[in-house]
């Protein structure tokens, strides 16, 4: 107690902690610092394993499977017949340490060339020739030991055998690319190769970038024929009237704010009343070409290449006559603005299995857009006159429908499918005539 009477207490602002409190703060503080010690501990470690990758990955890669067996059996065979003194065993091993040895001498030198890789077209159609140049160049002074370029082609790989060359020598090998399918195949990037007779050891170098070669579908000129069946190149009359068009339709008197520029005076004068002009309304002729990609809506795989050379053929012509042109398939929508971009795009697709029907992609195609004057599908022949007759079902009205089903083989006929007329087309140089069948009906 103070002279007061009262005993001092804690100064103002300051808090005091409790002995238990300090204890705690203590192990808080030194368990941080632990945590921050294994922190850099561990970064440690995981940057002397990544520099430990680094080194071992190149090793790694040029040692086969059979290599890494040979280097395993080697060093077991050394350590238990040193250990048992099992002569065979070390003889074994001595055998095995030289077979290595070799192998080594034969992957070991510096790669030092220039390698061109010059693809003539970049873009063929089925069953052209494709052909490509792999130029091979030493970049070096010094004569290389001989090597292999590897080539890859689509799912394939072409070995090229590259002589000794000396010091600015060249090779030159010329090569064609199969194009007896419509796709994109890949080629390249092209890699120089040493290995072994035995193929312990494999050391490869890459010398170029992949390139793609695109496989055009067969498509048919349409030329004089009308596609779509649309008759007027301009666009097409529609039922909906508008004060401002090129399809003069009728006079009716003048309402505030009609344009003055569409008054009749003739009429007017006669009659002594205002009246203007009303139109019908035309829309530019805009094809939208629906094809299903769905596996389960073709026979076999003759019927969807004929559907997408079809495809093809009339985006072409559309694109040639400067109409509009939307292509869509099951879950996408391709270019129909280029006629290159549309072709490599058709290049590309494939049949899946899908659980998106025809009905499914009529109706993305009616939300898709709202100017299309023509919807042209494209199908197979497991699609049924039921599903076709769904699928126009969902087309926005006052919009032309028509089908075609490709069946490789049928004779060319032509029905009705409530509305819609369907084709049966069994070859691509039947499709003119067909068209011109659906212009006429």
């Amino acid at each position: 107690m103070s002279a007061t009477g009262i005993s001092p207490g804690p100064a103002y602002g300051k808090r005091q902690e409790s002995p238990r409190g300090l204890l705690a703060a203590g192990r808080a503080q030194v368990q941080r610092g632990r945590r921050g010690w294994v922190t850099v501990a561990a970064a440690a470690r995981s940057r002397a394993a990544a520099a430990v990758g680094r080194v071992v990955a190149p090793v790694r890669r040029t040692f086969s499977t059979f290599g890494i067996a040979v280097t395993l059996v080697t060093v077991a065979a050394w350590i238990v017949g040193l250990t048992l003194s099992w002569l065979e065993l070390v003889v074994a091993a001595v055998l095995l340490s030289v077979t290595l040895v070799c192998a080594i001498v034969f992957v070991l030198g510096r790669f030092k060339y220039d390698v061109v890789l010059d693809l003539a077209q970049a873009r063929v159609t089925v069953g052209d020739r494709a052909v490509g140049r792999l130029d091979v160049r030493n970049a070096s002074n010094r004569a290389l030991l001989p090597s292999v370029m590897e080539l890859p082609v689509g799912t394939g790989t072409a070995a090229f055998p590259v002589p000794r060359l000396r010091g600015g020598g060249t090779h030159e090998e010329i090569f064609t690319i199969p194009t007896r399918r419509r796709s994109v195949i890949t080629v390249g990037p092209v890699k120089s190769v040493r290995a072994d007779p035995l193929g312990l050891l494999r050391r490869e170098m890459t010398w170029t970038d992949e390139q793609e070669v695109f496989v055009h579908p067969r498509v048919k000129n349409l030329t004089g024929s009308s596609t779509g069946f649309l008759k007027d190149l301009e666009g097409r009359v529609t039922n909906d009237i508008t004060s401002s068009d090129v399809n003069f339709h009728a006079l009716r008197d003048y309402v505030a704010g009609d344009d003055r520029r569409h008054i009749h005076w003739k009429t007017t004068a006669r009659t002594g009343q205002l009246m203007v002009r009303v139109f019908e309304e035309t829309r530019r002729s805009h094809l939208a070409v629906l094809l299903s990609t769905r596996a389960e809506d073709y026979a076999h795989e003759d019927e969807f290449e004929l559907a997408v050379s079809v495809c093809g053929s009339l985006g072409l012509q559309a694109i040639k006559e400067d109409r509009g042109v939307t292509v869509l398939v099951n879950e996408a929508t391709l270019h129909g603005d280029h006629r290159t971009r549309l072709m490599d795009d058709l290049s590309r697709i494939e049949l899946e299995s899908r659980k998106t029907k025809l009905v499914d992609l009529a109706r993305s195609a009616g939300m898709a857009a709202t100017d299309f004057s023509v919807i042209a599908f494209i199908v197979g022949s497991m699609v049924t006159p039921t599903e076709l007759r769904s699928a126009s079902a969902r087309v926005p009205a006052g919009v032309q429908v028509m089908a075609i089903q490709c069946v490789p083989g049928a004779s060319l006929g032509r029905h009705s499918i409530a509305e819609m007329g369907v084709l049966t087309l069994g070859r691509l140089a039947d499709l003119p005539l067909a068209l011109k069948k659906m212009s006429d009906g």
